[in-house]
């Protein structure tokens, strides 16, 4: 059941997120409206900062599973005899953490923010559902901005360009994580 917004179709998350922040009938408003803290229903998608927000929430929603699981499993990679013997030296659980947790967790934790930053370069249908890239522009991402470029003004050539230029980023983010988790 965890996993369960990981594996849904991104489109139908948008559309449930577009809903639950309906300014005349989500439930984020009704929420705030019952408990007094808002006296009026808010346009989350109708405005840009609230607007981005709302999407920003949406792709957490989505994605902290598969995170979650990725880190799940490096913390279960550690032998638990170095945190019993770690303890027997006098060690403190923040000092566990810092000395033992934190150095044989790091792998997983540069996969999963490689994993993240190439999630967010990809992501479309989420925003493409939520709010189209608005309000004026607000929430468009680079994904986006080639979908409009390429299918609304059939600019193939920009188009190609902005994906070739979008690798080429992903790409040497992944070669410097790759060198980074080396050291």
């Amino acid at each position: 059941f965890a996993i369960l917004p990981w594996a849904l179709p991104t489109a139908l998350i948008g559309l449930v997120w577009a809903w639950m922040f309906n300014d005349q009938f989500g439930v984020w408003n009704d929420i705030l409206l019952r408990l007094g803290i808002i006296q009026d229903g808010i346009n989350w998608l109708g405005y840009p900062t609230t607007a981005m927000m709302a999407v920003i929430a949406a792709d957490v929603w989505k994605t902290t599973p598969f995170i979650s699981i990725l880190l799940l499993a490096g913390l279960q990679s550690i032998p638990q005899d170095l945190y019993e013997a770690y303890a027997l030296d006098g060690a403190t659980p923040w000092q566990s953490f810092k000395e033992i947790t934190l150095p044989l967790l790091t792998p997983q934790i540069l996969i999963s923010l490689l994993f993240r930053f190439a999630q967010a370069f990809g992501v479309f249908d989420l925003i493409k559902v939520m709010t189209g890239g608005g309000p004026g522009g607000a929430t468009e991402v680079v994904s986006l901005y080639i979908y409009t470029t390429v299918m609304d003004y059939l600019d193939f050539g920009y188009g190609a360009a902005l994906v070739v230029v979008t690798f080429l980023i992903l790409l040497t983010t992944v070669v410097i994580i790759a060198l980074g988790s080396r050291n």
